[in-house]
């Protein structure tokens, strides 16, 4: 079997041209030929600004770019058609095709409801301010423009559980209440919509899995059973990954425990590893780049990524790893046996906003190597400060496989390194170019392999 990889198809700053999605279905061929077999696509529902809106602003979710609202009909990134399409396309060629889902909140409300509110501090959420009080909540959702299609659903005050602005009739006013109206599951005719709205989007697209937005917002029993009878309504395990933006990784198997194992979550700590030790310019312990993450501890549910729409430049979790660690980052994730790696999209294609180029011609050698060669037992040498490495033996489904790969973030060196008794004699040469000659394999299956400063070499052989 060959290795996984998933590519999140989408960066937060993509044009509002509504092209996305017939653009990745012309760049099926290209996706399978770098070893793609899965994309998360953006959130797929017409969002409360309408087709500027990158669609985590979630207005009417039964909207795919079908009705006339918030002043358009496709979405920023097509057409209801268009989507159905693409997810035809890219699954005919083998490519899953996963959702970003959003349920614990509404933005765009069409009215406000006039209700009692206890206002809450913004950081100390426990902390009550001052009096419960009348306020105008945007909480009511009738999508007129839909005209009850497919739902006759029409969310009020009861369906959430707190609001984040006080539309009075002559004024606006921000409070301290949540970021946008936050869904209540425990209302059980909003538990009911939400499983009913799941059934017919499964029905509807025919998607592969899913993304799920701040995991962490919703009860996790609600989450539990949602997924229970999607699972089963498919008659299929559709992969899930949730997000859980979280430093501890305590934190996140505590999360997983909760929810039974029934998802993966995001390697948010690996993440923040990429980035301190970016960061930090050569005064890292690389040693320790994989202690305290989500694949070292639980590798099954780990979904392994460099960077995302999240944490690039501009957005409120801004944290992106500085160019010149990403392919020593992207190595980690793509070449070793733990994980299921996440490519990002803005850094394989750039992102215009912020004349980043990208990296494509580094990470096209990188998803070479993960599709052809990494493979086989993992060995590992994080047992230097600033020079760390592993090998991966092979194996008989993929002659051309085994690898050694070292990377250093200070002033390079070479490490002796196991990479297999078959090896004995060979000639390896470093993929990346970085190192200028070859390394011969001794008979004991132990090589000398270099790295230069502040960079990754993956060494294959010669005669691949």
């Amino acid at each position: 079997m060959n290795n996984g990889l998933m590519m999140q198809y989408f960066e937060e700053s993509l044009p509002a041209d509504s092209s996305l999605w017939n653009k990745t279905a012309k760049n099926v061929a290209k996706l399978k030929n770098m070893g793609v077999t899965a994309v998360w696509m953006p959130p797929a529902y017409k969002g409360a600004q309408g087709v500027e809106d990158s669609g985590y602003h979630v207005y009417d979710s039964y909207d795919l770019g079908e009705f006339e609202q918030k002043g358009t009909i496709p979405t920023k990134y097509g057409t209801k058609q268009e989507y159905l399409s693409m997810i035809a396309t890219l699954q005919e060629k083998g490519i899953e095709v996963y959702a970003d889902v959003i349920l614990n909140r509404r933005e765009g409300a069409d009215a406000t409801d006039c209700i009692t509110a206890d206002e809450f501090h913004s950081v100390a959420g426990n902390h009550m301010i001052g009096e419960s009080r009348k306020v105008f909540a945007e909480s009511k959702f009738t999508f007129p423009g839909r005209k009850k299609a497919y739902s006759s659903f029409e969310w009020d005050w009861k369906c959430f559980r707190g609001i984040d602005w006080n539309r009075e009739p002559d004024e606006e006013t921000e409070c301290d209440y949540v970021l946008s109206s936050e869904v209540n599951v425990l209302n059980p005719a909003v538990a009911k919509e939400l499983k009913d709205w799941g059934l017919w989007y499964l029905d509807m697209t025919k998607v592969n899995g899913f993304r799920l937005d701040a995991a962490q917002g919703l009860d996790v029993g609600f989450f539990r059973t949602w997924l229970n009878t999607m699972r089963e309504h498919a008659g299929k395990e559709l992969f899930t990954v949730g997000e859980v933006w979280n430093w501890n990784v305590a934190c996140l198997k505590q999360y997983l425990e909760q929810v039974q194992y029934q998802m993966s979550l995001f390697d948010v700590p690996l993440h923040l590893h990429f980035y301190d030790a970016a960061k930090a310019h050569g005064s890292y312990d690389m040693s320790k780049l994989l202690e305290g993450t989500l694949v070292s501890e639980c590798p099954l549910q780990a979904v392994t990524f460099v960077d995302n729409h999240d944490s690039q430049p501009g957005q409120i979790k801004q944290s992106w790893v500085e160019d010149w660690f990403k392919p020593l980052a992207y190595a980690v994730i793509l070449l070793r046996e733990g994980g299921y790696p996440c490519l990002f999209y803005g850094d394989y294609y750039g992102i215009a906003r912020d004349h980043y180029a990208g990296m494509k011609k580094q990470l096209d050698i990188l998803l070479k190597l993960r599709k052809n060669a990494a493979y086989g037992q993992q060995h590992d040498y994080f047992d230097d400060y600033n020079v760390v490495g592993w090998t991966r033996e092979g194996d008989s489904s993929h002659k051309k496989s085994g690898l050694a790969v070292v990377m250093s973030d200070g002033t390079g060196g070479t490490k002796r390194m196991y990479v297999g008794k078959h090896f004995a004699g060979k000639h390896f040469i470093d993929a990346m170019g970085n190192a200028k000659y070859n390394i011969k394999i001794d008979e004991e299956g132990y090589g000398q392999f270099y790295v230069n400063r502040d960079c990754v070499a993956v060494w294959v052989p010669r005669d691949r």
